[in-house]
């Protein structure tokens, strides 16, 4: 009979020790873990096993964030203090097991097979590869060009107080409750805060990215003190926070919900419940920390998938500015 996953999780902490390397049994998968005591995190000398550690603790919820999304690996071979590589295309040698799915780009004419997250052992296999964070599409592979996540991304310039955030998160709310959408938030890992929205795949990228300006510009117009949609930074009040609408653009992609962040302090992009907007210190979400919440409070996006918005009153109000002259700036260059 084997032990309990946290007698295991220790029993792998104390070989890890004796030994250079290390092989974990994640469900039906075995995964080698090659230098488990390098030291990723310096800020409290959490290491590679420590990461993974992390991972399994929190494996549903970050299964549930990347699953089935062409997901870009972001490598720090030498922990986060190191060098930093934005790998797309899972390299050869990967496991059999290992699930892609093929994605285009048809600017440069090419393509590349990427990680496909659909069981726990996958996350596993990307940090023995040295992968810290998880950037996600917000498409799937039953159709990569039609999104069927919406991403509010409350970017706060470098004057930006995160007072500025938490009253900006609740305008958007307001907005989503008008419009009869349900909005998942998260800390971003960073200075800001995330807030996602299931639609159904019906639209591609361009369109779900002219209506994501157009809520952006709803929240500008509420709170014109506070909020910028200006396209170009140097346009931007560095006090003002950017919503950026962006990140809805093909190609581009944020931190998964549970992904950690290439930083000394070990930060965790991590879900939270509406009500801890006022409260909620994004430092305090780490890879020490949020295992402990994930167990009492489990996976606050668990039911993000049953709560499908009609986005065509989005599409509306996107249409409306477009007559009224607000133009759409072109997508940003990848």
């Amino acid at each position: 009979m084997r032990p309990p996953a946290t007698d295991r999780l220790a029993c792998v902490a104390a070989d890890a020790k004796k030994s250079p390397a290390v092989e974990l049994e994640v469900g039906d998968r075995t995964v080698r873990i090659t230098n488990p005591d390098r030291v990723y995190f310096p800020a409290r000398g959490e290491t590679k096993l420590d990461l993974v550690n992390y991972y399994l603790a929190v494996g549903d919820g970050v299964v549930n964030a990347l699953r089935e999304r062409p997901c870009m690996m972001h490598r720090f071979p030498t922990g986060v203090s190191g060098e930093k590589v934005h790998q797309k295309r899972v390299p050869s040698g990967a496991p059999p097991w290992l699930e892609t799915v093929r994605v285009e780009f048809p600017r440069y004419n090419r393509h590349a097979y990427e990680l496909c997250v659909t069981e726990v052992a996958s996350v596993v296999w990307a940090v023995q590869m040295s992968t810290v964070e998880f950037h996600p599409w917000n498409s799937r592979r039953a159709d990569t060009e039609k999104p069927d996540e919406w991403r509010i991304d409350l970017d706060p310039g470098p004057a930006c107080d995160f007072e500025t955030v938490r009253r900006t998160a609740h305008v958007c709310r307001e907005v989503l409750d008008e419009l009869g959408a349900v909005g998942w938030p998260k800390t971003s890992g960073g200075n800001g805060l995330h807030v996602y929205v299931r639609i159904e795949p019906r639209w591609g990228f361009k369109d779900v990215r002219r209506a994501a300006l157009a809520f952006a510009r709803e929240v500008e117009r509420r709170t014109p003190d506070d909020v910028t949609t200006a396209w170009w930074r140097k346009d931007r009040d560095p006090a003002m926070l950017f919503v950026d609408y962006n990140q809805n653009a093909r190609d581009r992609t944020i931190a998964s919900a549970y992904s950690v962040r290439g930083v000394p302090e070990a930060k965790v992009s991590t879900p939270i419940r509406w009500e801890e907007v006022d409260d909620v210190a994004p430092a305090d979400f780490t890879i020490a920390t949020v295992p402990q919440r994930y167990r009492e409070l489990g996976d606050l996006h668990a039911g993000i998938d049953e709560a499908v918005f009609a986005f065509e009153r989005l599409i509306d109000w996107a249409d409306r500015d477009e007559r009224e002259g607000h133009d759409v700036p072109e997508e940003p260059e990848h």
